[in-house]
């Protein structure tokens, strides 16, 4: 117990420290694999440390090593920080040390899994008896929607794929959008399901609905999948749900939503009609580490039809102990699992219902003085409709627009990362911290006209 004590109380003063470096601290790590490598040392010891040492040690060695990801000048990719309270109920998680999988043996869990799921359901306006897993991410959460999706056509054409495999089943079709998100073609593949046929979107990566429908098959004579999108990774655009969502309707077609981070749109009076419509599809994926800002390892699957992913998702072993009203290893791939939705609990309670749709519109706000900022520098030109929380600029040619990105990480001030889209070069602002403030944004243009002046 001392050792133990002793581990936690350096850990605490460590993440204290870690945290209240974030706000000055420069953005991008400061050194390399190697240096860190150096510092942790390579040979494994003959003997025991004190556990304080070790975590000592850790901390040391790795803070360098450290990229800000949770501060408030972090644009990259599309990952939020952590709410305090999400914070705080993660290190529970890991002292509790509950395996999250059968209503018997973790009824603290399963309770904080439903009343979480019931609050998410009702914030994205999706219909309430729809069954709500917590897996690792949205990659996890698409394959997990994705495969009681495949199932459940199969099922509907006569054929039992749990039973039987794929081979020598029915083919199932998959259209999906030219600007989805590649975890969709990798959930796919996991699935046995290859690449996906692509239909036509417009130049913000909005899905036509009319070639969707041209597209789709006739009479429902095909298992099809249409997996549509809420928010594009570059534009944060969403696809037309009403019109994609009638056509594959008419097809006989299950509708996958992934909204990884667009989705949470839903939750606020002033950009929910970005998902009119989405609720009539069959599925939808997202992830809490994103919008909702909840630590990692937290995506949502959801699907209308309970029984579906439940003949996908459900385990039986002799040793396990089933519940009558079902377990939460019935929606979700892992048997090994933390307990993921007490931090989803722990951040809608703080937040409560006025606290998500304010942090949601607070972010599109973020992104929107970005655009305006940017498009006031000389030779920068905004390349996308801000409609949500995605910013891409170009500074010129691609050779410029590189050198800005160059520049702008030496500095140190906030880290962007580059992407390329429709075939150029581009600067792509991710507004995704609950704890970006008007400053942090002015700051991080100010960084970026100093590396445009530079560039």
């Amino acid at each position: 117990m001392e050792a133990r004590e002793a581990a936690l109380r350096q850990a605490y003063s460590h993440a204290l420290r870690w945290l209240a470096s974030l706000p000055e601290r420069p953005v991008p790590a400061r050194a390399s694999v190697d240096e860190i490598v150096r510092a942790l040392g390579v040979a494994l010891p003959d003997g025991p440390s004190p556990p304080a040492d070790v975590v000592d040690l850790l901390a040391t060695a790795c803070e360098p090593g450290l990229t800000a990801f949770p501060g408030s000048r972090f644009y990259g990719f599309v990952v939020g920080g952590t709410e305090p309270a999400a914070l705080a109920a993660d290190w529970l998680v890991s002292a509790w040390d509950q395996n999250c999988v059968m209503r018997a043996v973790t009824p603290a869990y399963t309770a904080a899994e439903e009343i979480a799921g019931a609050w998410l359901l009702d914030l994205l306006g999706l219909p309430g008896d729809s069954s709500v897993g917590f897996t690792t991410g949205a990659t996890m959460a698409n394959f997990t929607c994705l495969c009681a999706a495949r199932d459940a056509v199969l099922r509907g054409a006569g054929w039992n794929v749990a039973h039987d495999g794929l081979v020598g089943g029915p083919p199932v079709r998959v259209l999906a959008g030219e600007s989805r998100h590649m975890a969709i073609d990798l959930a796919l593949r996991y699935l046995g399901l290859g690449r996906p046929e692509l239909v036509a979107a417009d130049d913000q990566g909005r899905m036509r609905p009319e070639a969707l429908r041209n597209a789709l098959p006739a009479g429902g004579q095909v298992p099809t999948l249409v997996v549509l999108q809420a928010g594009d990774i570059h534009s944060g655009a969403f696809d037309p749900f009403g019109e994609c969502v009638r056509a594959a309707r008419e097809a006989g077609a299950w509708v996958h939503v992934d909204g990884a981070f667009g989705l949470w749109a839903a939750a606020s009076p002033r950009y929910d009609r970005l998902t009119a419509g989405c609720a009539d599809a069959d599925s939808w994926a997202t992830d809490a580490h994103k919008t909702l800002n909840v630590p990692y390892d937290c995506g949502l699957a959801i699907v209308r039809d309970g029984s579906a992913l439940r003949a996908a998702m459900g385990q039986r072993g002799d040793y396990l102990i089933q519940h009558e009203h079902g377990d939460p290893i019935d929606k979700v791939p892992e048997l090994s699992r933390r307990g993921r939705a007490f931090t989803v609990w722990a951040a809608l309670r703080s937040l409560g219902r006025s606290g998500v749709a304010g942090l949601v519109e607070r972010l599109c706000r973020h992104a929107s003085a970005f655009a305006s900022g940017i498009a006031a520098i000389e030779g920068a030109t905004i390349l996308n409709d801000v409609a949500f929380t995605q910013v891409c600029a170009g500074f010129g040619d691609d050779e410029r627009t590189d050198r800005v990105l160059a520049r702008l990480l030496d500095d140190g001030t906030a880290w962007i990362s580059g992407s390329t889209w429709h075939g150029r070069r581009v600067m792509r602002i991710s507004v995704s911290n609950w704890s970006t403030t008007d400053e942090d944004v002015s700051r991080t243009l100010d960084a970026i006209r100093r590396a445009a002046a530079d560039a």
